[in-house]
């Protein structure tokens, strides 16, 4: 059978599309071809992250991989079975020395369609930043995230060994995937607010730090008239960091923001940002914030039924992640929107 062939280059051209092509190629078994691999970044070809994601990969999947290398811009990925529980260490910094760029969290996350159909528990332990700056973090993973996993039938336990704060950090984190079958999800409304909560995760900082983060919350949504509970998590870190991350539950609809602390930043100027990246979804009426939007779509991909959910903003990655999954499998995908505005997507089976 002759490959999927894929340009690296199309619509989001980076990381989401690659991760989601390979995903869904161990997930079809059929083999892949990415030309162009990252071709509409800064900087072309595999990185570290992309490397790391294919070693586990292969393993589950028992791949063959032609142009496994950094910098390396075509790639030819073939399965040779279904996927297989994996259960290994690895670590982002292995391949290549110096600062390396690469995010824990976001592999696991791309990696939870695909091992979570093993069959067996997987468990992995990944190396690599575990708190960034526009990208996805432990917090909204373990509170957002995997909350709108379980309402889709998988489920993940991941546990924070280390933090890593920021490019090129060395957190680590242990993740447990259950078998799981999927299942759809209709959100088309939110509903009533159930619960508002942040945690300030801390490491190596003054004591006051987490203090006046947490009375800096309570004050800013008490003008609003809600209640916040406010959690302040010291955790081990080879370097010093601070995040602050919001996440709301409705009672059809999850959502998060974050913001990473800065050297001579302060702590108040940190929660601010990250409300200020919360409400974008927070006072949309959107059931799912629009990183949330593309996180969910290839297990809404893999459930029988018809999954719908709305987003504050319909974004290049959503809509590349959407085509990307029909090149694989007969599955209808609607992403009804413009980009840049809110929209509805649909998925079904």
């Amino acid at each position: 059978m002759l490959p999927v062939v894929i340009n690296g280059a199309h619509g989001e051209g980076g990381g989401a599309l690659l991760r989601t092509a390979l995903a869904m190629s161990a997930l079809t078994q059929q083999s892949l071809r990415v030309n162009n691999v990252r071709g509409a970044m800064r900087r072309k070809g595999l990185n570290p992250e992309d490397l790391t994601f294919l070693q586990v990969l292969s393993a589950s999947c028992g791949a063959d991989a032609t142009g496994h290398e950094l910098d390396v811009t075509t790639l030819v990925f073939e399965p040779r079975h279904a996927p297989r529980k994996v259960d290994a260490s690895f670590d982002v910094s292995s391949h290549v020395e110096g600062t390396v760029p690469g995010s824990a969290i976001v592999i696991a996350e791309s990696l939870l369609p695909v091992l979570s159909r093993s069959g067996a528990y997987s468990r992995l332990t990944l190396s690599g930043e575990s708190h960034g700056s526009g990208t996805l973090g432990y917090d909204a993973w373990e509170r957002a995230t995997l909350a709108v996993h379980r309402e889709q039938g998988v489920a993940v336990f991941p546990s924070l060994d280390r933090a890593g704060f920021g490019y090129g950090s060395r957190g680590q984190v242990t993740v447990e995937f259950e078998p799981s079958v999927p299942s759809a999800l209709e959100w088309p409304e939110r509903g009533e607010l159930r619960s508002l909560r942040a945690v300030l995760t801390l490491a190596d900082v003054s004591p006051d730090v987490g203090t006046r983060g947490a009375k800096r919350l309570s004050q800013i949504f008490s003008e609003r008239g809600h209640e916040i509970d406010v959690t302040v998590s010291e955790v081990r870190s080879r370097t010093p960091g601070v995040s602050v991350t919001l996440w709301a539950e409705f009672e059809r609809g999850r959502g998060s923001g974050t913001a990473l602390g800065q050297r001579g930043l302060r702590m108040e100027l940190v929660v601010d940002q990250a409300v200020r990246n919360f409400d974008e979804w927070f006072k949309s009426p959107a059931t799912v914030d629009s990183f949330l939007a593309d996180q969910i779509l290839p297990i809404a991909a893999l459930s029988e039924g018809k999954t719908v959910y709305t987003t504050p903003v319909v974004t290049r990655r959503l809509v590349t992640m959407a085509w990307v999954i029909k090149q694989f499998m007969p599955v209808h995908i609607t992403v009804k929107g413009e980009e840049g505005y809110p929209g509805t997507v649909t998925v079904e089976r």
